[in-house]
């Protein structure tokens, strides 16, 4: 572990850090808050395409609302860094900045992008040895993507996660375009591959989170209706009886400026979940 950066904020710490990944086989970055007493939990949020490990810390401002609440958040970037496979770096939503938060098995992909068991266990894992964070006191949440990532995290390990919630989350990426370009160059053809990737399915198969799931939806947004698909998730949690919130949020868009508008609600469910 390699701190690059630390600023006091609120009191508390904010960290920018590099390691040596197993899973990635790569580098990689992450950053967090820590506030100033001993955290009574940690948060991961999982960023958006393009993002980086930066962009939540630095334009959320959600350090107030945590040091308050007493929760750290880790915030990992969202793909490798420093490869060159096919067609890695040729658009945004696919290959670097686009891990999706799977674990590929695609011809050279999969040695290297394994965004979800870097999360679900090497981050999650890092969580504990590195900051005393007991394994129960963890929760996820995420943005676009990285919604679509926190998601299915908690859908498919529920005891790893204590809540989970998501801004304007990809939430049937098996239906939409975004999910199906990335999807076929990490997981190949088979959609019944995709479905284990996708928190729409993943609900309809049965599957449920530990807690209720809160979502924040700008009504807005201009990926809404072709890439997002809220409604579809929004009525298979009805039917099978998945506990749900999912606020649609008149004139707010996609950005961070609705992310940091609802933040400190977020941050408090969290909290109280803990």
């Amino acid at each position: 572990m390699k701190v690059l950066k630390s600023h006091k904020t609120f009191g508390g710490t904010t960290q920018f850090w590099e390691h040596d990944s197993t899973e990635t086989k790569t580098k990689m970055k992450f950053a967090t808050f820590t506030p100033s007493k001993p955290p009574k939990g940690a948060l991961i949020f999982l960023a958006g395409l393009t993002c980086t490990d930066e962009n939540f810390i630095t334009k959320a401002g959600a350090q107030r609302s945590l040091e308050a609440a007493g929760l750290m958040v880790i915030c990992p970037d969202t793909s490798p860094r420093g490869l060159a496979l096919p067609h890695e770096h040729e658009a945004y939503d696919f290959g670097s900045g686009a891990g999706f938060y799977v674990d590929a098995t695609t011809e050279g992909y999969r040695d290297h992008y394994r965004m979800y068991s870097y999360v679900t266990k090497e981050l999650y894992t890092i969580i504990q040895q590195q900051f005393s964070i007991p394994a129960h006191k963890i929760s996820v949440c995420g943005h676009s993507m990285g919604g679509h990532g926190a998601l299915i995290m908690a859908l498919r390990e529920p005891k790893k996660f204590r809540s989970v919630s998501a801004f304007a989350p990809i939430v049937n990426p098996t239906r939409a375009p975004w999910g199906e370009k990335a999807f076929t160059g990490y997981l190949g053809k088979s959609r019944e591959a995709w479905s284990e990737y996708d928190a729409t399915e993943l609900i309809r198969s049965g599957r449920h989170a530990s807690s209720k799931i809160l979502i924040d939806q700008g009504l807005s947004d201009e990926f809404l209706e072709k890439q997002l698909l809220t409604k579809n998730f929004e009525t298979v949690c009805r039917e099978a009886g998945q506990a749900s919130s999912i606020n649609m949020r008149e004139g707010y868009d996609h950005s961070y400026y609705f992310i940091s508008t609802f933040i400190a609600e977020h941050i408090e469910f969290h909290a109280s979940n803990m």
